[in-house]
Order: C-alpha cells, then sequence, then structure tokens
C-alpha cells in the first residue's frame, strides 16, 4: 500500500509545484527549467555512470567482486530516471543522487539494514579467480594442460624418448 500510495502521491505533489512555479515565472521559462534540469542531469550521469563502470571493470580485473560498484550504478539509474521525470521533487531527488557523499550515505543505510539478512556459505567468496585479459600477467594466448603422460600401445614399444621399454625393465 505504501508503494501505491508514492506513485499517486508524487505525481500529484509535482504537478502542484508545476504549476505554482509555472504561476510564479510563466509556462516558457517552467518548460524550459524542466528540460535544462534533465539535459544536464543526464550529462552529469553519464560521465558518474561511465567511471562507476571503470571501477568495477577494474575490481573483476583484480578478481573481486564489484558490489559497491553494481549498487552505485542501481543508484546511477534510479537517479536518471528521477531525472528524466518532469518535475522539480524528482529531479531534487536526481539530483541529490548524483552527489557521491550522498550516494555513499543511502549504500550506508542500505547494508546496515540488509547486513542481518545475508547469510554467507562456503569460503564466503562469490568470485574468486582473475579475468583473462591482455593486461593480466598471467594471460596466455594458447590452451595449456600440465601432466605427465605415458604411451601405450605403441607398436614399437618404445616410450617418449625412443628407448626400449624392455631396456628401461632392465635397470
Amino acid at each position: 500500500m505504501p508503494l501505491f500510495l508514492i506513485f499517486v502521491a508524487v505525481p500529484i505533489v509535482e504537478l502542484y509545484v508545476l504549476l505554482q512555479v509555472g504561476s510564479f515565472i510563466g509556462l516558457l521559462p517552467t518548460l524550459a527549467l524542466v528540460v535544462l534540469t534533465a539535459v544536464v542531469g543526464v550529462t552529469l550521469l553519464k560521465a558518474q555512470g561511465l567511471a562507476t563502470l571503470m571501477r568495477a571493470r577494474s575490481r573483476l580485473e583484480q578478481g573481486s567482486l564489484p558490489a559497491k560498484e553494481l549498487a552505485e550504478g542501481f543508484l546511477l539509474a534510479l537517479a536518471g530516471a528521477m531525472l528524466l521525470t518532469p518535475g522539480f521533487i524528482t529531479d531534487s531527488f536526481g539530483f541529490a543522487l548524483l552527489v557521491p557523499a550522498i550516494r555513499s550515505l543511502m549504500l550506508g543505510s542500505v547494508m546496515k539494514l540488509l547486513k542481518p539478512n545475508v547469510v554467507v556459505g562456503g569460503a564466503g567468496n562469490v568470485y574468486e579467480g582473475q579475468a583473462s585479459s591482455r593486461t593480466n600477467p598471467g594471460y596466455h594466448s594458447g590452451h595449456v594442460i600440465e601432466g605427465d603422460y605415458q604411451r601405450q600401445g605403441s607398436e614399437t614399444g618404445s616410450d617418449h624418448h625412443g628407448s626400449s621399454q624392455a631396456d628401461s625393465r632392465k635397470d
């Protein structure tokens, strides 16, 4: 029920604020402000989204799960949706989510609420290993299988060094 109230109350309050601002500064300046906040917000969102994506990629290459970056990416997507929604209240919340300090505070609060409900099993690691990329020092382009081998059923009876199996048994 609270979610339903949010979806009903927010548009009503947004419409009221838009009408009040429109009656104070006029229709065209109000529309210009709505479009301007959307354009500026999307530009800022693009820059911060790319930075978050690069940090997440770096964490993956280091072999760790980019949980914080994924959560920040979700909040940035939420900010983008709010900035594209016409209205000054949603724009205010959207711009607030673009501030890294506010995002960190929100993530910290949410993590404290979720932490008691998280159960970790096994080794506790979700992702282990290294990404295979050409920048990784352990990268090999070929397929390598390490191990020992022994030929069986060869016609000449010689092993991989060319000596007779009978000769090696005499020693």
